[in-house]
């Protein structure tokens, strides 16, 4: 009997997903934006820095096969430990370690994404966010979330459910994801992290893909949570206040017992990923335990999904 190759080209992997040029000029874009409005740090974990060796090791090996570049870089200076600033490295090597891999951040101000961006660009991360979907409806910046390869969540659609599937994808694709538990800017008084929905809980039990927790403070400083003209005030007054702004990568988080499909294993998936970021906020925030010292007054304040915080 005779073999064609089609089996061979079946098994073949597929071709690890390449961040767009749109949202590769926006990342750099960002670092030189950012902090004009802020003092941005950046800070990464022993372990977040190991898991970025070893995907780096895995995308060298799947480049050789498919000559195709992943969304991160390789070698990323002074080696696991080294809690500087990372720069991304030159030219081709600029996106090179893959994924999949799961980036959880809290959520606390409208400046998030764009402190995140510059952050995740700082270390050579692309990463795709999972964002709500009236972003994608909005005109001009629904098209730039389309082209940049960004996942919509459709929350009270009956396309939510692509969501999972489509984050997936970009999983298998080698893409780095990011996604906010919490589904929203929090509400909490103290600026804690609120309680998680289950859906990244399930997604990161379904793919088995590594979490690492992103913990931010500060970016609640740049922008107001609500109304034109006061956001535009206070980002303009950002520029000669220009407030700390600290980002952080940490552990993976451990969920090697937990099981999708088991009963009660998505909650507790999900409360692990929220301690973990809880855990490096406080770390962040170790001089404002409390309520924050800059207060905004058009954000609303609210505790009812507020979650006990292990002391």
């Amino acid at each position: 009997m005779m073999h064609t190759g089609s089996t061979a080209t079946a098994a073949a992997p597929p071709p690890p997903w390449r961040a767009p040029l749109l949202w590769r000029f926006v990342l750099r874009l960002s670092t030189v934006l950012v902090p004009l409005v802020c003092r941005l740090r950046v800070t990464t974990s022993e372990q977040f820095d190991e898991l970025v060796s070893r995907t780096s090791e895995q995308s060298d090996e799947l480049v050789s096969r498919t000559g195709r570049q992943g969304d991160a870089p390789v070698g990323r200076p002074g080696g696991p430990g080294d809690r500087r600033p990372r720069r991304p490295g030159r030219g081709g090597k600029r996106w090179r370690v893959r994924g999949p891999l799961i980036l959880a951040g809290n959520h606390i101000a409208n400046f998030d994404p764009v402190a995140t961006t510059a952050a995740c660009a700082r270390l050579g991360i692309a990463p795709r966010m999972m964002a709500t979907g009236g972003l994608f409806r909005v005109p001009i910046v629904g098209a730039f979330m389309r082209a940049a390869g960004h996942i919509p969540v459709e929350r009270g659609q009956e396309t939510v459910v692509n969501a999972v599937p489509d984050a997936a994808a970009a999983l298998a694709a080698g893409s780095v994801v990011f996604i906010y538990p919490e589904g929203r800017i929090g509400l909490h008084p103290a600026l804690w992290p609120e309680r998680p929905r289950t859906g990244i809980a399930r997604f990161a039990l379904t793919t088995r893909a590594p979490v690492v927790p992103v913990a931010i403070w500060g970016s609640h400083e740049v922008i107001a949570y609500h109304g034109w003209p006061v956001m535009i005030r206070m980002l303009i007054s950002a520029l000669w206040r220009r407030p700390v702004v600290r980002v952080h990568f940490g552990d993976p988080v451990d969920l090697s017992d937990l099981r999708a499909g088991a009963v009660g294993h998505a909650q507790r998936a999900a409360e692990r990923i929220m301690d973990a970021i809880t855990a490096d906020l406080a770390r962040l925030r170790s001089d404002e335990p409390g309520l924050p010292r800059f207060r905004d007054h058009t954000r609303p304040v609210t505790l009812a999904r507020a979650r006990h915080r292990k002391a």
